[in-house]
């Protein structure tokens, strides 16, 4: 889904400036970000009729939720449709909990789940009924995303997700006599080729740090761990190094445009043939088509160019889960009821037809809708290809304070595309920032 992108791009620190110590319930781990196995081995069921309040952004979410509630007379659910999470919404389910008036059941952000969870917002739903049996549904990479990669910790279900891949001008590059490049060093080679010919094989997004995560974590990064009580921050491993300096050569050979994303001048690049590929996610898809429209038919979808040939991996740029609060008197019918939505044919398919959400989960996968060829992308069936992508998603682990983290790193990336420092030295810059931050809300940071 479009806006999926939108929303991850200013995610989190909400947190830094709402304090929440003391509001769980029992399910929520502590500030430090502990496991809470004591409330994962606890998930009754209340017994008799129970209303779960749900709040989220999902366009037509009342008309999905209206499926469960007909079948369900005992569980039923009660919908509020807000604005997007960084539109108000996330500071609202803060001030919530602190006042214990939040909802049972919100929408979360992949790369906000750790800003709630360090506060203590969210129950641990590890334990109830049906939650053990959908991690099949889904990639260890997304699982990892809601279980920040613990044993007995499940702090959301996954919803929806944004699997990468290479948009590319298909056209273009048979014309000029390439192939879609299956590495990134082909992509490099026909970056130099591309300029020859007066375009740009892409645009760097210097405001999009999520998207550069993403191809941080394809090559295997890891920007945050936790560990019990502890955050450890490292924007600068090995991976990142390797990312950092090969988009900094194509940078500095003027391989690359430089134009902020999704403004008129980034679509008209596209849209005239200026830019030739776009790394992206699944919600991509409609970004370009309505972004290029003079371009339909010409484009394709091809996995993401790997580090190494014959690899297959993918990463995630955007996508939100679906949490149950700290308070919440019902999570086991919450759960109950997020297991559904959230992996079964009926809820999948009324997301995809009301409101064009592509799913997290594998069996979405299997939707008529995402089986079809698209005009616009010369009839391909583009999504079986990030389906494909969506199998071989990398581990990444978001930290508590991504708002400050993107907007640090993004500073730099700005000033590195005009020519000013490098991009390594925005993620050194980002590390230090980050850690002051962590450490300013007292959140334990290991050195």
């Amino acid at each position: 889904m479009k806006t999926t992108k939108f929303l991850s791009a200013a995610a989190v620190a909400l947190a830094a400036t709402v304090a929440l110590a003391g509001c769980s319930s029992g399910g929520g781990s502590s500030s430090g970000g502990g496991s809470s196995d004591s409330a994962a081995s606890s998930c009754k069921p209340s017994g008799g009729k129970v209303t779960l309040d749900f709040t989220t952004w999902v366009p037509n979410m009342d008309k999905v939720v209206a499926v469960w509630n007909k079948e369900h007379p005992d569980i039923q659910v009660k919908v509020s449709i807000v604005a997007n999470g960084n539109s108000g919404t996330y500071q609202n389910f803060f001030n919530q909990l602190k006042a214990k008036q939040a909802p049972d059941i919100g929408q979360v952000e992949y790369d906000s789940l750790p800003a709630f969870r360090v506060q203590g917002g969210l129950e641990n739903i590890a334990a109830c009924k049906g939650v053990s049996d959908v991690k099949k549904d889904f990639s260890a990479g997304l699982w990892n995303q809601v279980t920040f990669g613990e044993d007995n910790s499940v702090y959301a279900i996954p919803q929806d997700s944004g699997p990468m891949a290479l948009y590319y001008r298909k056209d273009l590059f048979e014309k000029a006599g390439l192939d879609a490049p299956k590495t990134w060093a082909e992509y490099a080679e026909d970056a130099v080729k591309i300029k020859a010919m007066g375009g740009n094989i892409t645009n760097f997004a210097k405001g999009d740090v999520n998207q550069f995560a993403g191809l941080v974590s394809q090559a295997g990064g890891q920007w945050f761990k936790n560990s019990g009580q502890d955050w450890n921050v490292n924007l600068t491993d090995t991976a990142s190094k390797k990312v950092a300096d090969y988009w900094q050569d194509l940078i500095d050979k003027k391989l690359v445009n430089t134009l902020p994303s999704f403004t008129d001048q980034w679509n008209n690049a596209y849209d005239s043939g200026q830019d030739w590929t776009w790394v992206s996610a699944v919600w991509g898809a409609n970004t370009i088509s309505s972004g290029a429209p003079s371009t339909s038919g010409k484009w394709a979808v091809a996995p993401m160019p790997q580090w190494k040939s014959g690899d297959s991996a993918s990463a995630a740029w955007g996508g939100s889960s679906n949490v149950v609060f700290s308070g919440s008197k019902h999570p086991a019918e919450a759960a109950q009821f997020l297991t559904w939505l959230n992996t079964s044919t009926e809820a999948l398919s009324q997301l995809n037809e009301v409101a064009n959400l592509y799913p997290a989960s594998s069996t979405g996968a299997e939707l008529p809708a995402l089986t079809k060829g698209l005009e616009f992308y010369g009839n391909q069936k583009i999504y079986e290809q990030f389906a494909d992508a969506a199998k071989d998603i990398q581990p990444f682990t978001w930290g508590p304070t991504m708002t400050q983290t993107y907007a640090d790193v993004s500073d730099g990336f700005g000033s590195a595309a005009s020519g000013n420092g490098t991009l390594l030295d925005a993620l050194k810059s980002g590390q230090t920032k980050t850690i002051a931050a962590l450490e300013a809300q007292s959140i334990p940071v290991k050195k």
